[in-house]
């Protein structure tokens, strides 16, 4: 079975331009974007999508695709961009085997700027972010038989990776201007997810709507099959439920990162996690796998943004729990181990840093009402779909006091969220009048009626 990830051009064009509007608009110093299509494995035929260039007055975007550009349609296939003996590297090669981000902070000294560099004498600055989507996410589990790409040297990629790369977009930015993990990548790597996030939601109603179509078309016994499948796929409300965790998750990175930006408590998880791995080293071969576990769980906890309540649940099941079984097999001084479960309750307090009184008394930027109900918002622990919710959400980030790095694309995002899980219920709506008919020893074509009603 192969790997495909099927959308219609239109919408694909549409979800692109908007991302490379957001980040030219955002980021001053870029002033070029691409975006390349990475097609289905095992061929990977990358292909520009669309490119836009802002004017110098940062008001206008130009699109095209250059006629010269060795990515333009119909593209290259895997084995003749990818790493091989004799042949100049390139960052794309790098985003798509690697799965990790490219940046060309000094072009003249970059390795993967040399074929640019061979053919225009020219290599300019910039960063390429690979687009990624979770293998069960679009697959709904089914990754069975899957046929994955190989490198020149024939080992097989992506085989134990939970993601493939489905578009890179590349950054142009003015000369010195972009360095390694600046706040500038790490802005491109958010808006990547975005449209990750995006590509799947098209996905995913494109898949139903076509299901639906072949629903209509196909006599009782495949109906009756079909339809079992379209109920799976659409009551598969923890996909959708799981897109909008990711979302609030990434609101309260934004948010914490403005509220604590002048803080003395802005490293509060930063500084505990690294004494609590320092302690883990320090312990050598006797910490064991064990040990491995707790620092790769810790760093993990760096980029986990869960609501308070939630978040302590996390921290006991996997770290404290964890100290307990390790410290019982290694012996520490009362000292060591009063300074270890002092720093886990340092990550505990961190999670709730967003919505301290303290430190929102002194963040004067925006009217205490509108605090007030951001913080509510943003930090209610919910464990279910609520569309009143994602409603008061919306209606908040339309609020231009706020002032959130990322806003205004989180509010599109959640939108469109909202509007998948609207058309989602409503498919299962018409799903359930369709097998109630459809099961009937005489089809009276309800089915036609469903779709077209």
């Amino acid at each position: 079975m192969a790997l495909k990830l099927e959308i219609d051009k239109a919408g694909l064009l549409r979800a692109c331009k908007e991302i490379i509007e957001t980040i030219l608009f955002c980021l001053p110093n870029a002033y070029k974007g691409t975006v390349y299509r990475i097609g289905n494995p095992p061929e990977l035929v990358a292909k520009q999508v669309t490119s836009g260039v802002i004017d110098e007055e940062r008001k206008t975007i130009s699109w095209g695709i250059p006629d010269k550009s060795r990515y333009a349609p119909p593209g290259k296939p895997w084995a003749e961009y990818r790493d091989e003996a004799g042949r100049l590297p390139e960052a794309m090669a790098w985003c798509v085997e690697k799965q990790k981000s490219w940046t060309a902070e000094d072009p003249q000294n970059d390795e993967r700027s040399a074929r640019v560099k061979q053919e225009s004498d020219q290599a300019g600055f910039h960063h390429m972010e690979p687009v990624l989507i979770s293998k069960d996410d679009l697959y709904l589990g089914n990754k069975a038989d899957l046929q994955y790409p190989v490198n020149h040297k024939g080992e097989i990629i992506w085989q134990n990776s939970d993601y493939i790369v489905v578009d890179v977009i590349k950054i142009h930015f003015r000369p010195n201007t972009i360095k390694i993990n600046s706040p500038e990548t790490k802005v491109i790597q958010k808006l990547s997810r975005v449209l990750g996030t995006e590509l799947l939601s098209q996905q995913f109603r494109q898949q139903s709507v076509e299901a639906m179509r072949q629903l209509a078309e196909d006599k009782q016994h495949s109906c009756n099959i079909l339809a079992d499948s379209i109920r799976n796929a659409i009551t598969k409300s923890g996909l959708i439920f799981s897109l909008i965790k990711l979302e609030l998750a990434y609101l309260r990175e934004q948010w914490e990162g403005v509220l604590l930006q002048h803080s003395e408590k802005r490293n509060l998880k930063q500084e505990a996690v690294s004494a609590l791995n320092k302690a883990i080293s320090g312990m050598g071969k006797d910490s064991s796998n064990l040990g491995k576990d707790l620092i790769g769980a810790q760093n993990a906890f760096l980029e986990t943004f869960l609501p308070p309540e939630r978040g302590e649940n996390w921290i006991l099941m996997m770290i404290k729990e964890k100290w307990n079984l390790l410290l019982s097999e290694v012996p520490l001084a009362d000292k060591q181990k009063e300074e270890i479960y002092h720093n886990i309750e340092a990550l505990k307090n961190s999670l709730y840093l967003g919505k301290d009184p303290r430190i929102l008394k002194d963040y004067a930027t925006m009217p205490n009402s509108l605090k007030s109900r951001w913080v509510d918002l943003l930090y209610r622990d919910t464990d279910r779909l609520d569309f009143q919710y994602l409603e008061e959400l919306i209606r908040i980030l339309e609020d231009t006091g706020l002032d959130l790095p990322c806003q205004s694309k989180s509010r599109k995002t959640i939108f469109r969220i909202k509007s998948l899980t609207e058309i989602m219920e409503h498919l299962e709506k018409n799903t359930n009048d369709v097998l109630s008919h459809v099961l009937r020893p005489h089809y009276n074509g309800i089915i036609s009626n469903v779709l077209t009603g």
